[in-house]
């Protein structure tokens, strides 16, 4: 007897799955995070904790911006299975990402927010920003390598949602905006320029006068 083959899988049906997963996700993020959301001064609870939402809201947040990628991987390898490893070691390496955060997640005000806004916005404007942001767009060859090139793209916005509030759904809504827009969208100076400069502005704002964003800081007790 022979092996059976596995059975082939049509790209858009990758891709529309793909988008389902993330729309759940995004539902299974607000329920997690309901009630933490308290600024600069939220914390992320335990590691346990911590990784379930963090993963969550990677999938939430990426998948929609790396579901061409996955349904590039099953019209290429024809399987259901290689989008879903793909789609796997993708989520992984934000998963890895995931656990720096944690690690480097420390108690902080306004001022240091403000600054990782600034840092996030200046980093927009960098030759490794639009390096890793095109390799993000080319490479898909694997999940590993197409999960790194886009952690290299991103981690300035992810920095800058950890520093004003990890359990934001208004903020995770904004990261997953640009991000997701930047995935697909080919590197153009008239946005992004002033996307750098707007987070810059942004990052002044909340270092000058924080009571102007609402929702960074928790109302008094």
């Amino acid at each position: 007897m022979t092996a059976q083959s596995p059975r082939p899988i049509a790209p858009p049906t990758v891709l529309a799955a793909t988008l389902v997963l993330a729309a759940a996700c995004w539902g299974a993020a607000a329920w997690l995070m309901r009630g933490m959301n308290m600024g600069v001064a939220t914390r992320p609870g335990s590691f346990g904790f911590f990784a379930a939402a963090w993963v969550t809201m990677m999938a939430a947040m990426m998948l929609p911006g790396a579901a061409p990628a996955v349904a590039s991987r099953a019209r290429v390898q024809g399987t259901l299975r290689a989008a879903c490893t793909f789609a796997g070691y993708y989520l992984a390496i934000w998963a890895v990402a995931g656990v720096a955060a944690y690690g480097l997640d420390r108690p902080h005000g306004t001022l240091a927010a403000g600054g990782v806004v600034i840092a996030a916005g200046a980093y927009e404007l960098t030759p490794v920003k639009r390096h890793f942001r095109r390799r993000c767009r080319e490479e898909a060859g694997s999940g590993l390598g197409f999960g790194l090139c886009c952690v290299g793209s991103t981690i300035g916005l992810m920095a800058m949602l950890v520093a004003l509030d990890v359990m934001s759904l208004f903020w995770m809504s904004i990261v997953a905006l640009v991000a997701c827009g930047q995935k697909l969208l080919p590197a153009k100076a008239a946005i992004d320029v002033p996307l750098a400069l707007a987070l810059i502005g942004l990052g002044l704002v909340i270092v000058i006068a924080p009571s102007l964003i609402p929702g960074l800081t928790p109302p008094p007790m």
